[in-house]
């Protein structure tokens, strides 16, 4: 699709109705500027490098994700809230919602630098019309103090919604990759902990959390966060059947994306946790068409699909 056709699409999407505010979260594979940080290892996220990261390349991700964003949109408005996995910088934040055709949308940015090797971090977009900052932080994983690899920051930020006046703690996390196997779980059980010990720092209100976590519904890492928290991602295999997950690995679908709420939102919840499974985010085979698949350049737009949910600014009776 052109960015002529995408800017044309984004401006017939419809004012949000106060009916419900959108969140969403999304694994966007790879979103690195073109070019090199010295104190990261993202040479093969370069024009010159094994990937042969381009300008042109770039650019087209950058309208592939606005023109999902806008999918997602499509009947109830811009998201109130847009949580990205894998970004490198301020810089990509900025061509994304102040240069793509995404800045039709009036979105800003919170993110912080991060310690993982590779550069890549969480973020989060806000609506300012429905979405008022109060406080935001990077909460680190202690991560080589127990003997691993760096991983991505919690991002924690504080605000309050604008039609509802609800105040909300939302969390974005991307936890330590599967790489490994069994030996990667005791890394992700700490990053689990981790944001245990920051949701109970916030009294465990208001708390909205969404991102990659790299681990299905049923894993361990997740008995101590579901003391805290709910998944609103489907459950059960009436539900599952209807959702085919955000992720695909040698034909198996699975949800390692997840949005949890704390039982005080419960109420606010409207149903379950969408897949954003759009025929243009999927290949010939039924997959997520990525960018790239190993080092051959697809042209596509990530190897997760994006979840999406619904609150409503009244109590669901």
């Amino acid at each position: 699709m052109c960015r002529l056709t995408i800017l044309a699409a984004l401006l017939l999407l419809p004012l949000r109705d106060a009916v419900c505010q959108r969140i969403m979260e999304w694994n966007v594979e790879n979103l690195f500027d073109t070019r090199h940080d010295s104190l990261k290892e993202d040479r093969d996220f370069t024009p010159e490098g094994s990937y042969g990261w381009t300008h042109g390349r770039y650019w087209r991700k950058l309208d592939n994700i606005a023109r999902t964003i806008a999918a997602v949109s499509e009947h109830s408005g811009w998201p109130m809230l847009v949580g990205l996995c894998e970004v490198e910088n301020d810089t990509v934040l900025h061509d994304l919602t102040k240069r793509s055709p995404l800045r039709l949308a009036g979105y800003e940015h919170i993110h912080f630098e991060g310690p993982d090797v590779r550069g890549i971090d969480v973020a989060l977009l806000y609506s300012g019309k429905e979405f008022v900052p109060i406080s935001s932080r990077a909460i680190k994983v202690p991560s080589a103090v127990n003997g691993f690899r760096p991983t991505r920051d919690i991002l924690h930020v504080r605000g309050r919604c604008v039609t509802s006046s609800v105040e909300l703690n939302v969390f974005v996390v991307h936890f330590p990759s599967r790489a490994g196997g069994a030996l990667s779980s005791p890394h992700r059980m700490l990053a689990a902990r981790t944001l245990c010990e920051a949701i109970d720092s916030v009294g465990g209100k208001g708390v909205v959390v969404m991102g990659d976590f790299n681990a299905s519904g049923n894993d361990p890492i997740f008995r101590p966060i579901y003391e805290r928290v709910r998944s609103v991602v489907p459950q059960g295999r009436k539900a599952l059947r209807k959702e085919r997950g955000t992720y695909c690995y040698q034909g198996v679908w699975e949800f390692i994306d997840h949005i949890l709420v704390s039982p005080d939102l419960s109420a606010f919840v409207d149903g379950t946790a969408h897949v954003a499974g759009y025929p243009f985010l999927l290949t010939e085979n039924g997959i997520p068409f990525r960018t790239f698949r190993g080092p051959a350049y697809g042209g596509g737009y990530s190897d997760h699909l994006p979840l999406y949910m619904d609150l409503s600014p009244v109590k669901k009776e």
